[in-house]
């Protein structure tokens, strides 16, 4: 059996915003909108549709989409939940058109957590381990859990608060570079150090922003895509990587803390199907809802080794004009908080040479690192030179 090689044709975003006057289901169905008419496609042309396999089911159902579309699903699908899932798209995409059961598939995910009252906090809700032993007791949020990584961090390599500045500053410096960046202020290391902690060490800018948004991107063969409105971009390589522990434990209970599960082994199974290492790497939009947890990607995917984290972005650069542009758009910290999805649209911007004043030059390859403890997904996208 033929294995097809799969492209991004067509993304598509809504502008993210902390409020949105439209419902989730409304920014849902315009980012699919703007992905098809990106990529010059019919609806009629659709046949398959992939979200991830928690949050979507839920809140925007994959065969509600369809009817909304009129799209005549012969593959239907899903698997793990927000950046992992995300990254980790061209894996439905490819078993689905080299089995014959879809030739072009869209992939779409979006969040209205700005708007509900629980927020991201409501989330780990599912899990009853936190909430009978740590909710209770004040261990109640994301920023609690990397707060202790970072700190466990601090005690361990040195890592200092400059350190974690320096990636937040950075990334705001790249999103005052996109106009559709949530965050439109410049930060200096002396806002940083002004700004109120959160969880010590983190402070207001070491934390994602909360956003409503959507967005969603259409897979098809490159030979297919070749053909159609937008110059294709190649997926090279697509890794999944997950560890046998439930979302009880995750952040908080693991037995080796300051390493994200599955991270090495999603992106080393992405690098060796693309046949690629990583210093061939032009750019990374990694899952950054820390600065602790982006340091500890760059670690964990292997740009760097365990504890090198900081002296690398020291180093190496990771503004757009740095050695390794990293999170070009500004990430989850001052672009928007939609889970890692419009890491994977900026990359494909990014490849297409559309990304304005953030533009890296000579992008020619980009990782997307997706993480959604336990699981992560790697994506390595390409630009097609036929």
């Amino acid at each position: 059996m033929r294995v097809e090689s799969v492209a991004i044709a067509g993304i598509g975003a809504t502008r993210p915003m902390r409020r949105s006057p439209k419902g989730l289901r409304t920014l849902v169905v315009e980012a699919i909108e703007a992905a098809l008419s990106d990529a010059g496609l019919d609806a009629s042309q659709v046949d398959g549709v992939i979200s991830d396999g928690l949050c979507m089911p839920t809140t925007v159902p994959r065969d509600w989409v369809a009817a909304q579309f009129g799209f005549q699903r012969s593959y239907d699908g899903g698997m793990s939940f927000g950046g992992a899932a995300s990254a980790s798209a061209p894996i439905h995409a490819q078993l689905a058109m080299t089995s014959g059961l879809a030739k072009t598939i869209v992939y779409y995910f979006g969040v209205d957590w700005g708007t509900r009252a629980s927020g991201p906090y409501g989330f780990h809700d599912l899990y009853a381990g936190k909430l009978a032993f740590e909710k209770p007791y004040g261990f109640s949020g994301q920023p609690q859990y990397f707060a202790l990584w970072a700190r466990r961090y601090m005690h361990e390599f040195g890592l200092t608060e400059r350190d974690l500045a320096t990636i937040a500053v950075t990334q705001r410096e790249s999103a005052l570079r996109n106009p559709l960046s949530q965050a439109t202020r410049p930060l200096t290391y002396e806002d940083y150090y002004a700004a109120r902690v959160v969880s010590d060490p983190l402070r207001v800018p070491d934390c994602c922003l909360i956003s409503d948004g959507a967005c969603a991107f259409v897979m098809t063969s490159l030979e297919r895509a070749r053909d159609l409105a937008k110059p294709p971009v190649r997926v090279l390589g697509t890794g999944f990587g997950s560890e046998p522990i439930t979302g009880d434990d995750v952040f908080t209970q693991p037995a080796g803390m300051m390493r994200i599960p599955g991270a090495r082994i999603a992106a080393e199974k992405a690098l060796r199907q693309a046949g690629i290492a990583l210093a061939d790497i032009d750019f990374a939009e990694v899952y950054d809802c820390f600065t602790i947890s982006c340091l500890l990607q760059l670690e964990d995917i292997g740009f760097c080794k365990r504890g090198e984290g900081a002296a690398f972005i020291r180093e190496k650069g990771i503004g757009i004009e740095g050695g390794l542009p990293v999170n070009t758009h500004g990430g989850l910290l001052s672009h928007s908080y939609l889970l890692g999805v419009e890491h994977v649209v900026e990359a494909v911007r990014q490849l297409r040479g559309e990304a304005g004043p953030a533009q890296v030059k000579d992008a020619g390859i980009g990782l997307v690192g997706g993480l959604s403890n336990p699981d992560y997904g790697v994506m390595i996208l390409g630009r097609d030179h036929r």
